[in-house]
């Protein structure tokens, strides 16, 4: 879906115009964007046969059922109720159900499905508080006075006043009634709107609940006649007024707890927002600097970074040196030194030396952007897991109706006086403790404290089944360049020939390849320069693709480059052949130099392997994973750094098409696999891969292709991330094991299972406080994975 499908749209108005401008305007602007169906929330095409036209704007729809829906009874999907407004959220917002992530649509308002408020799809700092719990917390403060009231009065009374009190079924009429019609009025909103729309839910029995307990209580107090003597007590006809009033209180205040639990879900993203600076400081091309807004940096402008600030967007060295802490992005708490030529991420502090920067990503380019996007996207995404729960509730608010009735007919039929007294109080008690709120919630909440967790960790999952998926993992293919090794050349050693020294050589070296632009030699210079030597400058410089190059230095003929070079210029050089062999057994790139038609010795560049390679891959055996090579250099080379990490199975010059075939063949052998690599020959085993592993530090299509990135393409973080994804997965376990069970039990109990045995009765009051308790204690059991799997 795109998240963006609104980003024309004004939010100022909440009235049909809206809609109007959703279904009839955008068809106008673009005839192939999708519409939103009014009814169920989906996503659809403009389908003819599935339009209707309504007071001059035509709505669209993904089945017949859905425009039969909206035949009936238009008005109550064009002007849905909303427990808040839009007019402080951002221009294009977006809002979501939690649990429903397929339901998404420009306004706020409440789920068609679950009839639960939905939140905006992207938290912004600018976010004040939710203006449902704020409207939730109003009603509850403004009318428990009265629900204790009313409470004391029906549980107390005849204590303190044997005789009774004169009327009192009318005090709690009057008392009551505001915190039903006033205080639960949003739930009775939610109960007719889930009756409506044929989509039964939590608030369809909440909404029964309170009206049976409230309507026969009014119906007590105007007709009493109308009953048996059996149901009088202390002189009047008994009445539930407390129970409907408790149970809107407690319903209150276990949403208000939940709405609070809610939003620190989206505290992470809101973190990751607050890192961005506000400003940023342009160096103009005059010379001078300001500080401008950082939506007025644009690709290119140089920056200057003073110790102590934010570096405000993506980009590349230009001059300083400086250590900056980039923890906040990828876990790695050590600061890393920045020379000219380094890339630096946006959001990232500058702890040290003063730095100009080349912008090159700006906005939602940025890699803290992007990160703000996966994150959102993954906290957003249906786990595998949920549709079990999905399949359940579907069907579970009948099967409570059902048996909710079979409650009040068997104690009314078979029960002891007052048996339908008893019936009606058990009937209303099944309702209310069957709620399948913490049944919807079991999962999402896992997901999306987990993505936030994992956001501060360095792990960027791409959807929650990609976090449930990576506990399975028993095979990794990773790629050797840039994921066990940095993949930057870097010099490794010089070797003399007899007579010369290694400064003598490295310093020739260096002089004739300060004119190429190749990474190896580049690789050289930078060598000679960390050990302060003086490099002449070349008087002539030839490039011979392939094989090295050569040019006048201080007068004298240089050459350096392989064998090929060698014997091109009649040089001698098997005197140091067995040298050679040995670096390039161990991986390394071998050049040889040579000075006026003579071998004066060897320069080896490698590709280094990262310091974190052996301490990743002795986790990953430890947690059981076998670890594969494939990599497109040569098989000797290969094998050289297989040997060093302790890789026994390697596969080198391989193809793109050899790594995607390569895991197709795990897979068929029953291995569930997961494959690492950072560059663009990776994608389509990343693609293919049970779990795609992408380095951050490598290429968008790598990072579009893949589940899980790793922001700092450290290998030790995919110990980390299967770690994460054992605990998640056993939280929604145990969210989804206190579901049922809680369910399971509650229901029997509210139905009166335990009445023979020990003459107690479940009030619906303390079914509504457990029902309330039941959601609030899955949300915290949720977000316990934010302080897990450091």
């Amino acid at each position: 879906m795109n998240n963006n499908a609104h980003d024309d749209h004004s939010h100022g108005d909440h009235s049909h115009h809206l809609k109007s401008s959703i279904n009839s305007d955008e068809r106008v602007k673009n005839p192939d964007k999708p519409f939103t169906d009014p009814v169920c929330g989906m996503r659809v095409a403009a389908d003819p046969l599935k339009e209707i036209e309504y007071e001059g704007n035509k709505y669209h729809f993904c089945s017949a059922g859905c425009m039969h829906k909206f035949g009936v009874t238009p008005q109550a999907y064009i002007k849905p109720n909303t427990a808040g407004t839009a007019e402080n959220m951002p221009s294009g917002t977006i809002y979501t159900c939690p649990m429903h992530p397929e339901i998404r649509q420009p306004t706020p308002g409440n789920c068609p499905i679950c009839g639960m408020s939905l939140e905006p799809l992207m938290p912004s700092l600018e976010d004040e508080e939710n203006p449902e719990l704020v409207d939730f917390r109003r009603r509850f403060w403004w009318t428990l006075p009265l629900t204790i009231i009313v409470t004391f009065l029906a549980m107390g009374a005849h204590r303190f006043f044997p005789g009774g009190i004169p009327y009192q079924n009318w005090i709690e009429l009057t008392l009551s009634t505001p915190v039903v019609l006033w205080a639960g009025w949003p739930f009775f909103e939610r109960c007719y709107q889930s009756i409506v729309r044929r989509s039964p839910n939590m608030w369809t029995l909440i909404g029964a609940g309170v009206t049976a307990a409230y309507g026969y209580s009014v119906v007590a107090t105007l007709a009493p006649g109308l009953f048996p003597s059996t149901f009088m007590e202390h002189g009047r006809v008994g009445v539930y007024y407390e129970a409907a009033a408790v149970i809107v209180s407690l319903t209150l205040l276990g949403q208000i707890l939940e709405l609070k639990a809610r939003s620190q879900t989206s505290a992470a993203i809101k973190s990751l927002l607050g890192l961005a600076p506000k400003t940023a400081r342009r160096i103009n091309k005059d010379g001078t600097e300001e500080d401008v807004p950082l939506t007025h940096v644009h690709i290119g402008d140089a920056l200057r970074v003073r110790p102590g600030e934010k570096v405000p967007v993506d980009g590349v060295v230009a001059e300083g040196e400086s250590a900056v802490d980039e923890s906040m992005l990828t876990g790695e708490p050590m600061p890393v030194t920045k020379r000219q030529g380094d890339k630096v991420i946006g959001a990232t502090l500058n702890t040290s030396g003063s730095l100009v920067i080349h912008s090159e990503k700006v906005g939602s380019q940025t890699m803290l952007s992007q990160i703000v996007q996966m994150v959102a996207q993954a906290q957003r995404s249906r786990a595998p897991m949920q549709r079990l729960a999905d399949v359940v509730a579907g069907y579970f608010v009948l099967v409570v109706v059902g048996i909710a009735f079979l409650t009040l007919v068997g104690w009314g039929l078979f029960g002891p006086e007052p048996s339908w007294v008893f019936g009606f109080v058990n009937a209303v008690a099944v309702l209310i403790i069957a709620c399948p709120c913490a049944l919807g919630l079991a999962t999402p909440m896992s997901i999306m404290a987990a993505t936030g967790r994992a956001a501060t960790q360095g792990m960027l999952f791409r959807d929650a089944a990609a976090i449930e998926g990576m506990r399975k993992v028993n095979t990794l293919i990773v790629d050797k360049t840039g994921t066990l090794t940095e993949g930057k050349p870097a010099f490794d050693r010089v070797i003399a020939a007899q007579g010369q020294t290694e400064t003598s050589v490295l310093q020739v070296a260096a002089s004739i390849d300060q004119g190429s632009e190749h990474p190896l030699a580049q690789a050289i210079v930078t060598e000679a320069r960390k050990r302060s030597l003086t490099l002449d400058k070349p008087e002539s410089f030839e490039s011979s693709s392939g094989i090295g190059v050569r040019g006048i230095v201080a007068g004298h003929r240089i050459a350096l480059g392989n064998t090929a070079l060698m014997d091109e210029e009649k040089i001698e050089w098997r005197s140091l052949s067995t040298q050679a062999e040995e670096l390039r057994s161990e991986g390394a790139s071998v050049m040889h130099v040579a000075v006026d038609g003579k071998l004066i010795g060897l320069v080896a560049v490698s590709d280094p392997i990262k310091t974190t390679t052996m301490e990743a891959l002795s986790v990953l055996r430890e947690a059981g994973i076998n670890v594969i090579m494939a990599t497109g250099d040569g098989v000797t080379t290969a094998k050289s750094v297989a040997g060093k990490l302790g890789i026994s199975e390697v596969h080198g010059e391989v193809k793109p098409q050899d790594k995607l075939a390569l895991v197709e063949r795990l897979q068929k052998e029953g291995k569930v696999v997961a494959m690492a690599g950072d560059g663009i020959n990776d994608a389509p085993a990343l693609a293919k891969a049970d779990v795609g592993i992408a380095m951050g530090t490598g290429t968008d299509v790598a990072i579009n292709s893949a589940h899980l990135t790793l922001v700092k393409g450290d290998l030790r973080v995919i110990a980390r991330a299967r770690t994460l994804s054992l605990d998640t997965v056993r939280n929604m376990h145990q969210n989804l094991g206190f579901a049922f069970i809680y369910n399971a039990l509650g229901i029997p109990l509210a139905a009166g299972l335990l009445y023979p045995f020990t003459g107690q009765l479940l009030s619906p009051m303390i079914a509504a406080l457990a029902m309330s308790l039941s959601s609030v204690s899955v949300i915290t059991n949720a977000l316990r994975l934010r302080g897990t799997s450091k």
